[in-house]
Formats: C-alpha cells, structure tokens, sequence
C-alpha cells in the first residue's frame, strides 16, 4: 500500500495535511493523537472532502458574522448622517429664511425703494380709473373731474426741488420714509372725503406732494448706498418700478372697483403703501456703509448737524450758475422739450380710460386693460431707442445730432398717430387703439433724446438741470389736464380736447428742438 501525502491546496481556507493531522482538540472532525497513518486515495479524498466542507462552512459562518456587524454598522452610520441632515437642513432653512435674509443690505435698499415705486405709481393712476364711478356718483361734470385729477399735479410740481434739499440735510431714505407714508394716509382718505371737493383736493395734493419727493430721495438714497460701478443698473431697477406700477395699477383696479366698490381701490392701495412703511423701519440703514471714496465730498454725512447742513446747502445754492443756466439757448429747449412731451404724456394717462370707455363704447375694465398697452410697448421701445442712439454715436454720429433723430421721432410719432385718430376715417376701435398705443410707445425715444442731454452738456450740473426742466414738465399736469376737461365739456369733442393741444406742442417742440439744441459740453461755471 502506497502512502500518499497531499499537497497543499491554492485555496487560503484549506490547510496543509500535516497540520490538521496535528491538531487535536481544535479540529472537531480529528480527534487523534498525531500519528503516522496509512490512507487509501479513497479515503485520503473522503476526508479531503470533509476537512474542505469544515473549513468553508467555518469561513461562511465568519463571514456572515461580519457581513452583518457591517451591515449594522452601515445602517447605523446612514441613520446618523440622515439625523445630521435633516438637523442641518432645518438649520439652514430657520438660518436663510426669509430668501432675501442673506442678501447684501444694498440689494434690499434697492428692492424695496422700487417696490416703493411701484406703489407711487399704482397710487397715481388709481384716480383715472375711479374718476369714472366718481364721477357718476358725484355728478362731476368733465371740467370738476379735470380738476380733481390735476390737483395731484400741483403738490407734485412744487415738491420737486424741496425735495432735494430735504434728502440732503435729512438723507434720502427719512425723506422717502415720510413721503410713502404720507402718499398713502392720503390715498385712504379720498373715500371719505369724496363728498367734500376742496377737502378731496386737498388729499390729491398731499398725493402729489409725497410722490413729488421720492424721485429726489431715491437718487440720494441710490448715491449713499450703491457702489459707482453699480449705480446705473440700480436707477434703472428702481424708476423702472414706476412702469410696473402703472401696469399693474391699471390692471387691478377695474375688477376691484367692480367688486368692492371705488371707495376699496383707495384703501387696499393705500394699505399697500403702510405696509412698506412698516416693513421698511425693520431693513437696517446702510446709507453711510460704503467706502468714503465711493462717495463725493459733497454728499457728506447723514449724522451732520441742522446748522450745518444748512449752511452747505445754502452755500451749494449760491454756488450754482443760475444766470448761466437761463442765458443757454440749448437749456431753453430742453425746458420747452419737456414742457411739451409732459403735456401729451399727462393728459394721456388722466384721460385715455375716459376716452376709451366713452369714445369707443369700452367698459371700464376693457378701457383699463387698454390703457396698459401704451407704457407695455414703451418697454420695449426703450431698449431699442437706447440701443440705436448708441450705435450711432460709437459709429462716430454727432451726438447733437443723435439726440436731435431721437427726440424728432419721441415728437412726430404720437403727433401723426394723434392726427390720424382724431380724424374721421371710419377706423374700427382696436384699429385706434393700435395707433395711439404706437405713437404713445414711440415717444419713449425722449429717453435717448431729452433726457440724455442734461448729462451731455453738463455732467457737473445735471442732477440740477434735471430739477429745472422736470419742475416745468410738471405744469402741465396742472393745467394741461384740468384744461382739457373744461374743453370737452364746452366742445364736447375729443379731438379738440384731448387731441389738437397735445398735436400743437409736439409740432412746435419738434421745431424748437431742431433749431435750438445742442449736446455740446457747456462749461457754465465760467460763464457765471
């Protein structure tokens, strides 16, 4: 009989023969003594088999044991890192919320000074829209209701300039504070004080006064709060609140009034203008947190002493080239520009629902919904009027001559659509409709034209120039509307009216602006 001794086996569980012929006690299948035997290859390969199952049952065995002291592990592990999750996700969502939590403080200043915008504007037009229920209710003849809706126009006109000498001794953010606050209080008093015309007046005109000042505060605020490199986009932000306002005012409006009744649309709008007045006060003041060299010498500190501001503002009157400003040839146009564009713009937006809901057989939320059109377009007539006037002038066109194109077509545009409509052409209504929305759209060009030139010949005193020729713009909403309601009711025509007045002075500004214009820089220090 032949003794045979195995070799070792490649797999690492399986053990030479001559160490499990020499365990004894830990082996449960040998239990001899060592000693020298004599296999059979039968029998070698029966307890070859044996020693192989033994030896992976065990390792089974173990590595099931471990695979499940892992698996546990894991679990655990992925238990506690779903619990630290979660905990930081509550955290960050309580740590980030509000979304606007985490915003720089000027991005806030910058949200909510055109917030405050959209509201000055919803407030503006709220009245042209609710004249027409006033009216009927009151008995108001076109003449009374003129006069209501221009009264808005008299405390706006002479709150211009004093309100730039506020936000400078005060700040612009106390002085917008108090002029949306004011704006509102007196929006929600026109219902009770309807029946009351001088009393009614009066509440318009605080009106006006409020939203009269905010222009000159937001700039201020602007110039305080928002770096150089980030300035123009911010004025763009902000005043472009006044275009959503409008929209958004004409939009709402009909279906409250219809609803609720005209008295609701004076007190949901001016709730609105509380409410960010008391969420204002919790958004921290960062006026003075930039840099000083963000800022000019002039601006100096909002913390300044009453004699002293003062005493800089009348120095920096003083200082001011008035004389040099009124012998210009080319401030004369820009004044007369504006007074005329201001006309067409004012009479428009007080008395087109009239219009539309008389003249054309509208009803009121139809007349509405047709009054957004106009300042929709102009949305979009900026940004190619701007675009134009700036190729041309990096394509080497006179500036003059740029602004002169620009105001021309702001001008001739709602001139020649206004004729055609008060013409008696048979044209359907939308077809009307269609034209002024167009005329009135293109004379947004007066943004690339008029209201580019304060800064072509002046950058020093443009901010100034700007109050100037703003303040006359605003006579016309004085008297051009409350004009137009006693000349509809004497002719009882909308194209003598409405029409012809508007056609004169686009005419007669186009040619004065021709003849006198001028972006040449004009040093009127020197002069003075």
């Amino acid at each position: 009989m032949t003794i045979i001794t195995p070799k070792p086996h490649n797999k690492p569980c399986f053990f030479p023969q001559t160490q499990i012929l020499r365990t004894n006690s830990h082996n449960p299948f040998i239990k001899t003594p060592f000693q020298r035997f004599h296999f059979t290859p039968s029998k070698l390969i029966h307890r070859h088999r044996i020693v192989l199952v033994s030896c992976n049952n065990t390792q089974q065995k173990d590595t099931k044991e471990s695979h499940n002291k892992v698996t546990k592990a894991k679990s655990n592990a992925l238990t506690d890192l779903d619990n630290d999750v979660d905990q930081q996700h509550l955290d960050g969502f309580s740590g980030n919320w509000p979304p606007w939590k985490n915003l720089p403080l000027r991005y806030k200043l910058i949200g909510t000074t055109s917030l405050a915008f959209v509201i000055c504007n919803m407030d503006k037009v709220n009245l042209s829209i609710a004249i027409i229920p006033l009216s009927h209710q009151f008995g108001w003849s076109s003449s009374t209701a003129g006069l209501v809706q221009s009264s808005f126009f008299w405390g706006y006109a002479l709150s211009q300039l004093p309100g730039g000498w506020l936000a400078k001794i005060f700040g612009g953010r106390k002085v917008l504070e108090v002029g949306v606050l004011v704006w509102s209080l007196a929006t929600a008093l026109v219902p009770f004080l309807a029946g009351y015309l001088p009393g009614l007046l009066l509440t318009r005109i605080l009106v006006g006064i409020g939203e009269g000042v905010s222009p000159s505060a937001a700039t201020d605020l602007i110039a305080r709060s928002i770096p150089l490199e980030e300035r123009s986009r911010a004025v763009a932000f902000v005043f472009g609140g006044l275009s959503v306002g409008s929209v958004l005012g004409l939009l709402f409006a009909p279906p409250i009034i219809q609803n609720l009744g005209w008295e609701s649309v004076f007190y949901l709008f001016g709730l609105l203008g509380v409410a960010w007045f008391l969420g204002f006060q919790f958004l921290e003041d960062g006026e003075t947190q930039l840099p000083a060299k963000s800022f000019s010498s002039a601006q100096g500190n909002t913390t300044q002493s009453w004699q002293t501001s003062l005493t800089e503002m009348n120095s920096s009157l003083k200082d001011v080239p008035w004389k040099a400003f009124f012998r210009s040839r080319a401030v004369w146009a820009m004044i007369y520009a504006h007074f005329c564009g201001s006309w067409g713009h004012y009479t428009c937006l007080s008395w087109l629902p009239t219009y539309f809901s008389q003249e054309l057989d509208l009803n009121l939320t139809e007349a509405a919904w047709v009054s957004i059109l106009p300042p929709l377009a102009s949305i979009f007539v900026t940004s190619i009027a701007s675009q134009l006037a700036d190729s041309l002038i990096s394509k080497g066109v006179e500036t003059t001559t740029v602004r002169k194109i620009c105001q021309s077509i702001a001008f001739l545009s709602p001139a020649v659509c206004m004729t055609l409509s008060s013409l008696d052409l048979g044209l359907p209504p939308w077809e009307i409709v269609g034209l002024l929305t167009g005329g009135l759209a293109l004379s947004s060009f007066a943004l690339s034209g008029l209201y580019c030139t304060h800064q072509d010949i002046s950058p020093e005193y443009a901010s100034i120039l700007l109050g100037i020729t703003n303040t006359v713009g605003a006579v016309p909403g004085i008297v051009g509307v409350a004009l137009t309601g006693y000349l509809l009711d004497t002719t009882h025509s909308w194209s003598i009216s409405l029409y012809a007045p508007s056609i004169f002075f686009y005419l007669s500004g186009t040619v004065v602006w021709l003849v006198f214009a001028s972006s040449k820089p004009q040093s009127f220090s020197e002069e003075n």
